[in-house]
């Protein structure tokens, strides 16, 4: 645990950083301007006016949206590098904690490929940068899951991960889903405590976000279970335990059978009560999944009131995300000419 005089010696110049970026968000004037772009080469003036500047300058006419995709992920990647570059203990530590997460799905890619009898070769270029690691250059090597485990999982800092719930010979057998799940209860469980660890502010606001993030996974992985073989001590098995539903809440979700009994215990947690009660099945209402994103956006917006915080880093990195999708939504509606549903994004600091 670090005193603030610390944590300004240490990491006040990458917290500088991090509120520049913040400022740079898009306002809401400049998501009207790109909503009234004619195509896309007009949606790309626009985007240009903004602090994303001249990202997409040197891209020829007509531009995809995949670019568009691209570029925003190569910026975004950009920064994060940056800021790691220049990062101490524990604040590296803490940013390596965050590629984590992208490891386990690129991971968890490669599996899915090896059990399709899918070149690996091909699903790279698919990797999330954040996610990539060094060994991943010999993964071409491995033609079963149990090679791509002893060749490149064994060397990731992943391999705690697997050794604790997943065993090589599982891997030809489970459902990749299942795998994802049991990885990311072991990592967020692990990411709990090592912010518990650091301690003050950057404790505080990352349990409040990681708690959310935990919840939700028991939530849909709760849901996605319904009419499958998943049995249900099989599901309690994959809730990470570092959440607001645990202990108590988990045992009731353990235990539900349909969606009515996700919503019952939904009611005892008012945040949750409000998520299922404004989501609906029909095309015009917004799914739960929508209002997942719009509570972690408001989570990740409330960490900007904490200094002396890894918090904002990890907030700032989420809501870059977020807001690559809502640009990424607007090019994809303006260049499908479907304008119905175009301010159906998530505003970001509105």
């Amino acid at each position: 645990m670090e005193t603030d005089f610390l944590f300004n010696v240490n990491h006040g110049f990458i917290e500088g950083i991090v509120r520049g970026i913040r400022s740079g968000f898009l306002k809401q004037s400049e998501y009207l301007n790109m909503q009234q772009s004619a195509n896309i080469d007009d949606f790309k003036l626009h985007l240009q006016s903004t602090d994303y500047g001249n990202m997409l300058a040197n891209e020829p006419s007509p531009i995809s949206v995949s670019t568009i995709s691209d570029r925003l992920t190569e910026r975004l990647v950009s920064e994060f590098h940056y800021i790691r570059n220049n990062s101490f203990e524990p604040l590296s530590k803490f940013l390596d904690f965050i590629t984590y997460g992208y490891m386990i799905d690129n991971i968890v890619l490669l599996i899915q490929g090896t059990l399709h009898e899918r070149d690996l070769s091909e699903l790279l270029p698919k990797c999330h940068p954040l996610g990539l690691f060094e060994s991943m250059g010999s993964i071409t090597v491995a033609s079963t899951p149990a090679e791509l485990y002893n060749s490149v999982i064994v060397d990731t800092p992943l391999a705690p991960y697997f050794q604790s719930c997943i065993s090589e010979q599982d891997l030809d057998e489970l459902n990749v889903e299942i795998i994802r799940s049991s990885l990311y209860k072991a990592y967020l469980e692990d990411f709990y405590d090592f912010c518990e660890g650091v301690g003050s502010n950057t404790a505080e606001t990352m349990k409040r976000i990681l708690e959310f993030e935990a919840d939700r996974r028991c939530f849909i992985i709760t849901i996605n279970s319904f009419g499958t073989e998943l049995s249900k001590d099989d599901r309690a098995k994959l809730y990470p335990q570092c959440g607001r539903l645990y202990p108590d809440g988990l045992i009731k979700l353990a235990r539900a059978d349909d969606l009515d009994g996700v919503r019952a215990v939904a009611e005892y947690y008012a945040e949750y009560r409000a998520m299922f009660e404004t989501s609906g099945s029909s095309s015009s209402d917004k799914t739960l999944e929508d209002r997942f994103f719009e509570y972690e956006v408001k989570l990740n917006e409330l960490a900007f009131e904490q200094q002396y915080s890894f918090g904002n880093i990890y907030a700032m990195l989420r809501l870059k995300e977020q807001e690559a999708r809502n640009i990424v939504w607007l090019a994809e509606c303006i260049s499908q000419n479907q304008r119905a549903k175009i301010d159906n994004y998530i505003p970001i600091f509105k």
